[in-house]
């Protein structure tokens, strides 16, 4: 039987995926904003549309954050979705590649359920131009961001999708609930930020807090976790081989020598069920 959505989550990092191959309905962004509502809809950090097949038979998906805008990549909604497509069998090898708007990421299955997922994730870039940030210097690293008066260096990378690394001595998730969004939205970033707050625990851990963008906090993300540990290691504060620590658990990131990056983590399907009549129905104003 086919269902109107499938849940999974990935170290709290949780998605709706709806398969246009099943549903006879179409996603705008009142209808994402609705579906992720954790009150009025399923609840969810987003939702992964796919699978869309081109002409050469490869397989595409789209990601949708819960305010109904579009991102490039996500690390655990990648995991996510391969997991599914193993699940209801359109995936019967070990590896394949899967396309996002971010770009193409290899897949692996590491076990024989596929709740143990290796991501290659393609390059990071420091380039200020290519993230895009209006900095003026070349890489886009130790940079002087002023928020609310007080003056924060920055490092930002891409791995597809924008990311803001601030480092501290200590980090919580009230600092980037207060701190994420004003960084998110700064005038710096022309397309909007992703943010993490990092600490460093030793040259083979790290500890982060997230605010993403269109999202807000999150427990996790996979492509945090690749920013912060590929800058981590550019400012030689770590090794190449990095444990991401976040409140909603741990990820394993290994930076090659050409900057691309691989990502280890675990996923786990949660639910799956048809929308109500009533659901569609409903007039709010999210």
């Amino acid at each position: 039987m086919k269902y109107d959505y499938y849940k999974y989550h990935a170290l709290g990092n949780d998605y709706i995926i709806i398969d246009p191959n099943n549903v006879n309905f179409k996603l705008n962004k009142d209808l994402i904003k609705l579906i992720c509502h954790r009150n009025y809809g399923i609840g969810s950090d987003g939702i992964l549309f796919g699978p869309i097949f081109n002409d050469k038979n490869e397989i595409y998906f789209k990601i949708f954050n819960p305010d109904g805008s579009e991102a490039e990549k996500s690390g655990n909604g990648i995991r996510e979705f391969a997991k599914y497509l193993f699940d209801e069998k359109y995936i019967n090898k070990k590896s394949f590649k899967l396309h996002t708007l971010g770009g193409p990421v290899n897949i692996e299955y590491l076990d024989n359920n596929a709740n143990l997922i290796k991501v290659d994730m393609g390059k990071v870039t420091f380039d200020s131009k290519l993230i895009p940030t209006k900095f003026s210097i070349k890489e886009a690293i130790n940079c002087p961001l002023e928020i609310n008066n007080n003056i924060y260096n920055v490092s930002c990378v891409s791995i597809g999708n924008p990311h803001c690394v601030i480092l501290m001595d200590e980090i919580s998730s009230q600092i980037a609930q207060s701190l994420g969004p004003m960084i998110e939205n700064n005038k710096m970033f022309p397309n909007k930020i992703n943010v993490q707050f990092l600490q460093i625990l030793d040259k083979n851990n790290i500890k982060i807090e997230i605010w993403e963008r269109g999202a807000g906090y999150t427990l996790a993300s996979g492509t945090s976790s690749c920013a912060t540990a590929s800058v981590a290691y550019k400012l030689g504060l770590t090794t190449n081989d990095i444990n991401v620590h976040m409140p909603g658990g741990n990820i394993n990131i290994h930076i090659n020598n050409d900057w691309s990056v691989n990502l280890i983590g675990n996923v786990t399907s949660v639910a799956y069920g048809n929308f109500s009549k009533e659901f569609f129905l409903q007039k709010i104003n999210l």
